[in-house]
């Protein structure tokens, strides 16, 4: 399964779906990370090159309608995305693996989790970042913004380069893939199930003006393992502060998972 990384850019796994920045042919563990509304997978570069000395391996999921898969149209679901991602993943996920997502990649990550448990491949274990519990009630509308409003919004998140979104051909570029994320996010309804029972990691930041520390505790309503909490200084994007730390923390979760 080993893919080769070239000057171009990462080694990206035969369908597509998968990056791969630091490979670990030795990979103890494997950790499938889900990007942000409107993020891609770069978004985790930094975690992949903080994780690989320890023997994880990061494989960072690129949706379509971005970067590399910008001639890709945009899927609109969370359903839709978690059943076109699922077969890559599996030929991946023989091993120990754990999932990452942050904000709309929590929601994916859950729901990921859900299908691959009810296969009888859970992952060992589960890590959610930036994103308010599918219990709590919650009305995404940003979608439905005007242009110059959904760019303020993205904004005031304090995640993108404001030099990117004060730039008129890149901001072409990406807002449509942000629209329509957050669309996605906005037609997601949780349908309650069995609770999760592997070990599962939520992490917030203390000045996330779309999350609290409440809404984000009552993940633990949703999955059954032990539970962890963790609040961290920052808004919405309080990861970018925080890699070191957040990677010390996903390598202590995983040194048992192998």
């Amino acid at each position: 399964m080993t893919a080769p990384t070239t000057a171009r850019g990462p080694a990206a796994t035969p369908g597509g779906w998968l990056r791969r920045y630091r490979p670990v042919d030795d990979a103890t563990v494997r950790l499938v990370c889900f990007p942000h509304a409107g993020g891609s997978a770069s978004a985790y570069l930094r975690f992949a090159a903080a994780l690989a000395p320890a023997g994880v391996e990061v494989l960072a999921v690129q949706y379509p309608g971005r970067q590399d898969r910008r001639g890709e149209p945009f899927l609109e679901t969370v359903e839709e995305l978690v059943e076109a991602v699922l077969p890559e993943l599996r030929q991946w996920t023989h091993g120990p693996f754990a999932l990452f997502g942050h904000s709309l990649g929590a929601t994916l990550a859950f729901e990921t989790a859900r299908r691959l448990t009810a296969v009888g491949r859970p992952p060992a274990h589960l890590f959610l970042s930036g994103r308010r519990a599918p219990v709590v009630p919650r009305t995404d509308t940003a979608y439905l913004l005007d242009d110059r409003s959904l760019v303020e919004r993205v904004t005031r998140l304090q995640g993108t380069d404001p030099a990117l979104l004060q730039d008129e051909e890149l901001l072409r570029m990406v807002l449509p893939a942000i629209r329509n994320d957050y669309a996605m996010a906005g037609a997601y309804r949780y349908r309650p199930g069995p609770p999760l029972t592997m070990p599962t990691t939520v992490l917030t930041g203390d000045a996330d003006p779309n999350v609290t520390p409440d809404d984000a505790g009552r993940w633990a309503e949703v999955v059954g393992g032990t539970f962890t909490l963790r609040v961290l200084p920052g808004g919405h994007f309080f990861l970018n502060d925080h890699t070191a730390g957040i990677s010390s923390l996903i390598e202590e979760e995983l040194a048992d998972a192998h």
